[in-house]
């Protein structure tokens, strides 16, 4: 059977790392996740509880393409509530998880054969899916000092149809400020080169609120999701914000494409948003687990790293112990048992000597990989 190039993408690693842990625990081993970028907590009890109730009365059958009215206005209506930004319910599309809205995205935005700059390390299913729609993803290689996000010298000299940020970024848990942000903006529309802003991981953050591309600008796409900070992945809900002469657009895009979002998931997701309480008792976890992280790291031999301004990751250069990253990481899974992220799925050039090491889940978990990687280390000499 014939198969075309397009189809030829790089495997996502940390999916092979989660198979491997899998294989481990059917095997009967107590596996330490902190491969994942993935809550420990179930959807909030209030979101279950109003898909149960709409299951009992309601068929759940085809939505409109763009998505629930009542859930696109509660978007919009958080717009107000995070970042004091007046949005149009109607600009907002809800999304198959984010991974609809970049292909949406991108198809809306490029013709084939365009060049969309993306920083490194990022997101690897960027590059496949830019890949994928015959794009060509353009690596921007990020500095240190910027704390691995892009800045507007990083793309002096190249030719780029758009760029795509992410702050908090996956897998370093830097931000943007509206400085730096803006500055890319400008850059952009300088060049007529689309911006877009993925924000999935808003809502988890630290020592200051991240900021949305829409405080700065409407000529934009930006991306979110329900799976991390509402903690629910699996239900495949997330949202997009594009310009108001963009939606139709995009409309006619996700008509063909998807249908529509699933409807199961947009009940809980509206019900979701109104959970303060509970998605605040999240954050509290991820707030503590961020704390044993910055300490408990370097007790195991992993000094070298940014601490996470969002997100949950710990992104960390191991060059110190090894120039295989996928190998330590196997390592780390076949003598401790704690899965880690070799960091070649978020930077080709410079990953094998960086690992992401994730803390979503419970804090007992991450207290234990901890203690695993530091005995794991000290045995290699390292601690």
């Amino acid at each position: 059977m014939r198969n075309s190039r397009r189809g030829a993408v790089d495997p996502f690693i940390v999916m092979d790392v989660m198979e491997a842990a899998r294989q481990a625990e059917a095997d009967g081993r107590h596996i330490i996740h902190m491969e994942v970028g993935q809550p420990g907590t179930a959807a909030p009890a209030a979101a279950r509880a109003a898909l149960a109730q709409a299951m009992q009365t309601d068929a759940l059958g085809y939505t409109v393409a763009l998505g629930l009215p009542a859930l696109r206005a509660r978007i919009a209506r958080l717009y107000g509530d995070w970042y004091d930004v007046d949005l149009d319910p109607s600009r907002v599309i809800v999304t198959p998880g984010s991974s609809g809205a970049f292909l949406l995205a991108f198809t809306a935005l490029f013709e084939a054969g365009d060049r969309v700059a993306i920083g490194a390390p990022g997101y690897p299913s960027y590059r496949q899916i830019l890949r994928a729609l015959s794009l060509e993803p353009i690596d921007i290689q990020t500095a240190d000092e910027n704390r691995l996000q892009p800045v507007p010298a990083d793309l002096a000299g190249l030719d780029f149809a758009g760029l795509m940020v992410a702050s908090p970024a996956n897998p370093t848990g830097t931000m943007l400020d509206r400085a730096a942000m803006s500055a890319l903006i400008d850059l952009c529309a300088d060049r007529g080169a689309a911006f877009i802003s993925d924000e999935i991981y808003h809502g988890i953050e630290y020592e200051a609120r991240a900021v949305t591309a829409l405080e700065l600008t409407d000529e934009t796409y930006v991306i979110n999701s329900f799976s991390k900070y509402f903690s629910m992945t699996g239900w495949r809900v997330g949202w997009m914000v594009v310009p108001p002469d963009h939606v139709r657009l995009v409309e006619r895009l996700a008509q063909n494409m998807f249908i529509c979002p699933p409807h199961a998931s947009q009940v809980a997701a509206l019900a979701a948003m109104d959970c303060v309480d509970e998605l605040e008792s999240n954050m509290d976890v991820y707030r503590a687990n961020r704390q044993m992280m910055i300490e408990g790291l370097p007790r195991a031999g992993f000094t070298r790293f940014a601490p996470p301004d969002g997100a949950f990751y710990v992104y960390v250069d191991v060059s110190a112990f090894t120039s295989d990253s996928r190998a330590l990481a196997r390592e780390a899974l076949d003598e401790a048992g704690v899965a880690v992220t070799p960091g070649l799925d978020f930077d080709p050039q410079r990953g094998h000597q960086t690992l992401r090491f994730s803390y979503a889940r419970a804090s007992a978990d991450i207290a234990e990989g901890l203690a695993r990687l530091r005995r794991f280390m000290a045995a290699r000499g390292f601690v």
